[in-house]
């Protein structure tokens, strides 16, 4: 049975935010934070397959879903602040459960580090950063951006929302034909020309000025002191993207000294569109005993 949500709108740091909730607010509450190019509703399967009764809080980020777009870059301190002012609307004065994947997990997790007194657990989803870059790069880097502001951005047009959809299973084949239906509908929209788009602000497109820092990140992720669960795809492709060696893997999972570690097999990178039944359970029971 499909969990029923509900929108709500909020000024957060001078943009107009969406919030997806889910439950009864006097339920404890779950912060699920989304992905790059994700949107909120794309927990709706995860949620779903939670057991308990959870009063979950969804945020789209700025710039993606149904929060308002931001009109220069993208930066991750931004996504910080807007999770602090989030908290404060939520659940204020209290730690919280996060629970994020990807960029949502490198965002939740930073934050613990930068907030260790307001998370209570940390559920991160393959949110472990980006690959790491050379202090060398920074001007090419810089230069490239800057070439990118030259012109404006854009996303391919679709004909339908089946289209959408099409894509979407094409990226990620475990993805069946009505979760990727589901998905269409909210990560798209249908323009005045009758041509759908996806969402989300294709500013994020534009390469960012800044180079991931590694150093900085687990440093953070050492200040740590809520109990953090590592959830990562067994298929998913992301570790050979960071193209870490095995000791800077490990060297990035040791900055979270009080983790647990859950690899989820026949499943990739989206791991709540691919195995949410599993990850549900997993979740629950890594709150429940942690």
């Amino acid at each position: 049975m499909t969990k029923a949500s509900r929108s709500q709108f909020h000024a957060i740091r001078g943009l107009r935010h969406h919030v997806r909730t889910w439950g009864e607010p006097g339920a404890p509450k779950m912060f699920l934070l989304h992905g790059w190019m994700d949107v909120s509703a794309s927990f709706q399967f995860l949620v779903d397959s939670f057991a308990r009764d959870w009063h979950l809080i969804a945020p789209d980020w700025r710039g993606f879903g149904l929060s308002e777009w931001q009109h220069e870059g993208y930066w991750f301190p931004d996504y910080y602040a807007d999770l602090d002012a989030l908290l404060e609307l939520y659940e204020p004065g209290r730690p919280a459960r996060l629970v994020g994947h990807s960029m949502g997990g490198v965002v939740a997790s930073m934050y613990a580090g930068i907030r260790p007194q307001r998370v209570a657990h940390l559920v991160s989803m393959e949110g472990l950063g980006l690959s790491r870059q050379r202090p060398d790069r920074a001007a090419g880097r810089y230069a490239e951006w800057l070439d990118d502001l030259k012109e404006a951005p854009g996303f391919k047009p679709y004909a339908s929302f089946e289209e959408v959809a099409a894509r979407l299973r094409k990226k990620n084949p475990r993805l069946t034909i009505e979760r990727a239906s589901f998905l269409a509908q909210h990560w798209a929209k249908r323009l005045e020309t009758g041509e759908v788009v996806l969402m989300s602000d294709p500013r994020h497109k534009r390469v960012n000025p800044y180079l991931f820092r590694i150093d900085e990140a687990i440093a953070c992720w050492q200040r740590i002191t809520a109990p953090v669960l590592l959830v990562m795809g067994k298929q998913s492709d992301i570790p050979g993207r960071m193209k870490d060696t095995p000791g800077q893997l490990a060297e990035r999972k040791g900055a979270f000294r009080n983790r647990r570690e859950v690899e989820i097999d026949d499943c990739g990178h989206m791991m709540h569109h691919d195995q949410p039944e599993r990850l549900a359970r997993i979740i629950e029971a890594f709150l429940d005993e942690a």
